[in-house]
């Protein structure tokens, strides 16, 4: 089963907003047994819309959009798609009621764009949003199916999960996709190809293996679809074992699941607390840690100490190892996890000093030398990170490795 998925807005294309809903599109129809073949971005005009529309439906038994269904004047997405479906345009009371008490609410008088918001295809299928004005409309033809949303991404989610994906289901026979991605460290892309050849190469027939290498990890996806869910289940979760075997100190988590997601099942586990002392990872480290649902539980504070002043005063970090290491260094980093281990009052800290970038590197130490360091009741352990010259990278490779520094400990 195919679909593919146009996004309508000049705001995309010019770089003014990133286009989210796609991906999130493509994730939701994956997860109920629908490909995504193609993705396309196009204009507010008629012209493009339906030239993409044609082209797009010849291909897909299914197409979604999202975009251009707001109440002003340069939004065309309805009237185009009227038109080149045959039909008019006509009040939907019950959708004319629901945006006239929703405005009302706040003392705002309907004008005539809110009126035209209520004006549907005649013969379009409606499926509410209960989020927005704008409503999700269903166009049947050549038996193919065309499905227009809202593009503000919380209507079109609701839209999704709350109408669309149960009506494209109960329309189309879909097969069964299981997924399964298995999360590893500490070996590039090449080098793991390599050691998984024989492995790759006497895989089930159907079943394919991606390979998504990113910041510090290289995620491995396999996906199989068929008919029989708990069979195909039973074919991935055989391979992942023997995955296991293969790789058995790099596999971290599975599901995609995050450094700092499993970081925070080792800490609850084993009920222990965290702080962090972040020089050139600015409190990324801390984001990471707090953007987790609950880590009050477990997290209880950082310093953010870029200037040598902070890691001296603060974090107690000796003036003389400053002077003569200097703050990139073995001694500093570790004097930073313990000083705050020390004032943050937990069983572990993280510490990192480095070299982020572009600039502020010696031929001593070039950009993208950094120091990771972790502290606990066995001590203080740390390690040296050779990287690159590109700012954000380097911040996020050093939080990766820092927090599976912690990982590996967590798992002892």
């Amino acid at each position: 089963m195919q679909a593919e998925i146009i996004t309508i807005g000049d705001e995309i294309l010019i770089g003014q907003v990133v286009d989210t809903n796609s991906a999130w599109m493509a994730k939701e129809l994956n997860k109920n047994g629908i490909s995504v073949s193609k993705i396309t971005s196009i204009s507010d005009q008629a012209d493009d819309i339906v030239n993409t529309i044609k082209a797009a439906m010849n291909r897909a038994p299914l197409v979604l959009m999202t975009g251009g269904l707001g109440p002003t004047n340069d939004d065309i997405t309805k009237k185009t798609l009227s038109d080149y479906f045959g039909m008019c345009l006509i009040q939907d009371d019950e959708l004319y009621r629901k945006i006239q008490d929703r405005l009302a609410k706040y003392g705002i008088p309907m004008n005539r764009f809110n009126c035209e918001q209520a004006l549907v295809p005649d013969g379009a299928k409606i499926i509410p949003n209960n989020f927005g004005s704008a409503p999700c409309m269903w166009f049947e033809k050549d038996n193919r199916v065309l499905a227009s949303m809202p593009g503000v991404p919380f209507e079109m989610k609701g839209i999704m999960q709350n109408g669309l994906i149960e009506r494209i289901k109960s329309h189309f026979a879909t097969p069964e996709i299981v997924h399964k991605t298995i999360m590893t460290e500490g070996i590039g892309e090449s080098v793991l190809a390599d050691m998984l050849t024989d492995w790759e190469e006497n895989l089930p027939k159907d079943m394919k293996l991606a390979y998504l290498p990113s910041p510090g990890k290289v995620r491995l996806r396999l996906s199989i679809t068929g008919n029989d869910k708990d069979e195909l289940k039973q074919m991935v979760q055989l391979e992942v074992e023997k995955l296991q075997k293969i790789l058995p100190d790099n596999i971290f988590a599975y599901d995609d699941t995050a450094i700092e997601e499993r970081v925070a099942e080792l800490l609850l586990a084993k009920n222990k607390t965290i702080g962090t002392a972040e020089s050139c990872t600015g409190g990324y480290i801390a984001h990471l840690i707090t953007s987790n649902v609950g880590s009050s539980a477990y997290f209880k504070g950082s310093v953010v100490s870029y200037s040598n002043e902070i890691k001296e005063n603060v974090l107690g970090v000796n003036a003389k190892d400053l002077e003569v290491h200097g703050a990139v260094s073995k001694e500093v980093v570790e004097q930073m996890a313990l000083g705050a281990k020390r004032v943050l009052s937990t069983d572990y800290a993280l510490a990192t000093s480095g070299i982020a970038g572009p600039d502020g590197g010696t031929d001593e130490k070039p950009v993208g030398t950094v120091w990771i360091a972790l502290a606990g009741d066995f001590g203080v352990k740390s390690e040296k990170l050779e990287l690159y010259k590109v700012r954000e990278r380097n911040i996020k490779i050093s939080a990766f490795r820092v927090l599976n520094l912690l990982r590996k400990e967590l798992e002892k």
